[in-house]
């Protein structure tokens, strides 16, 4: 193992803070490092792999496709992308979709298309309000989307057009608009800023105020898309639609694609106004199809809300149990656990130690995120050593 990690720290720009372990093989929720040992894994490669990993669907329809066709272009069809067009449009409540390669990417294409409709139909206005404590993606102008401090002073001067207000508050939101703004953009929950779900009636009264000032709400589900929080996607369960989501992440349960739904309303992209070469790709499209076609079939939503249910009953019992455990929130297998001090990196560390993958969100929170087809066996198993550790933790 210490051979590969020390050919990336020789060769690979320092970005990452990476968790001393070299996997070198995955299946279903249980991954083997380079020496042989077992992890439950419960990261999922950050709610990426929603049917763990190697799927035999996903393997199957990668498989098939790298041996038919690869890559054209975007200036022709192809039938796994207008297959999981169709799929996505037929099971959300957005008319129309554009495919790229990340979160990032959706996140600037909703960006671009609440600015073409701003330039189109409010005079011009370009902002959007987005809320402290957010993440939408690495690119330059998603971090100046991002409501987080941290991530934006190190790149100042930011590109404007971005308003960052507090989440869970509608009159912020309804201070912060003006004659210059197009959209509000929000994750229904707040994924990388600490699993942090709204009040009741917040993500309707935003929608509210939207369609009372005529501009576009945009959902950021790369998080939360694709069954994630026990609805296809999370925006079903707050009684929304929105004019714009986003996905990425669990949409091929490991490959890298991304994309953005629009309503006919929204939809005002015409040729030649956005693009991308990969974006679309035969074989990602028939990843996410595969993946998606799969969770719908096998009631894969209703199970992971019942998973989740099972695995928050469970965490329960150990704030019960464990004084240090504070809040456990979240929707599905969404979830994070707050500890009243911050030993995040002690219970990271001791999981790792007893053989289960967690991530450290906040100094004091945990998160856990298991493929949505995670066994009431495997759940089990996972709150076991989360309770083995807490014990060894705050001794």
């Amino acid at each position: 193992m210490d051979q590969w990690q020390e050919l990336e720290a020789k060769y690979f720009m320092r970005t990452f803070s990476r968790v001393p372990l070299t996997f070198v093989r995955g299946q279903g929720a249980h991954l083997w490092d380079a020496d042989g040992k077992e992890y439950l894994d419960f990261v999922s490669g950050w709610a990426v792999d929603s049917l763990g990993h190697c799927h035999p669907a996903v393997v199957k329809a990668v498989q098939e496709q790298v041996a038919t066709l690869i890559q054209t272009s975007n200036q022709y069809y192809t039938v796994p992308q207008v297959q999981l067009a169709e799929l996505l449009v037929k099971n959300s409540a957005l008319d129309r979709v554009f495919f790229c390669n990340s979160g990032a990417e959706a996140n600037e294409g909703a960006a671009k298309l609440a600015r073409r409709y701003g330039e189109q139909f409010l005079n011009g206005a370009y902002e959007i309000v987005t809320t402290l404590g957010s993440f939408h993606g690495r690119t330059l102008m998603m971090v100046a989307a991002t409501g987080q401090q941290r991530h934006q002073q190190l790149y100042a001067p930011l590109p404007n057009g971005f308003v960052n207000v507090a989440f869970n508050d509608i009159d912020a939101i309804r201070a912060a608009t003006t004659e210059r703004t197009c959209a509000v953009m929000l994750e229904p929950i707040q994924g990388e800023g600490g699993v942090n779900v709204p009040d009741a009636g917040y993500l309707k009264a935003v929608r509210e105020w939207c369609d009372e000032r005529g501009i576009l709400l945009i959902l950021d589900e790369i998080q939360t898309g694709i069954g994630r929080c026990g609805s296809l996607f999370a925006y079903q369960q707050f009684g929304i639609v929105p004019d714009i989501i986003t996905l990425a992440k669990g949409i091929a349960s490991g490959l890298p694609i991304g994309a953005f739904l629009a309503t006919e309303r929204a939809s005002v992209f015409q040729p030649g106004e956005h693009g991308s070469t990969f974006g679309g790709n035969p074989v990602m499209c028939a990843a996410a199809y595969a993946t998606l076609s799969y969770i719908l079939e096998q009631g894969l939503v209703a199970h992971a809300a019942a998973m989740g249910e099972r695995l928050v009953r469970g965490l329960l019992a150990l704030k019960t149990k464990y004084p240090v455990v504070g809040e456990v929130r979240g929707r599905g297998l969404l979830l994070a656990v707050e500890f009243d001090r911050e030993i995040g990196q002690d219970m990271l560390d001791g999981c790792l130690t007893a053989g289960l993958l967690v991530n450290r969100v906040k100094p004091n929170a945990i998160r856990l995120m298991p493929p949505l087809n995670v066994t009431p066996e495997e759940v089990d198993a996972g709150l076991a050593i989360l309770d083995r550790v807490l014990a060894e933790t705050t001794l």
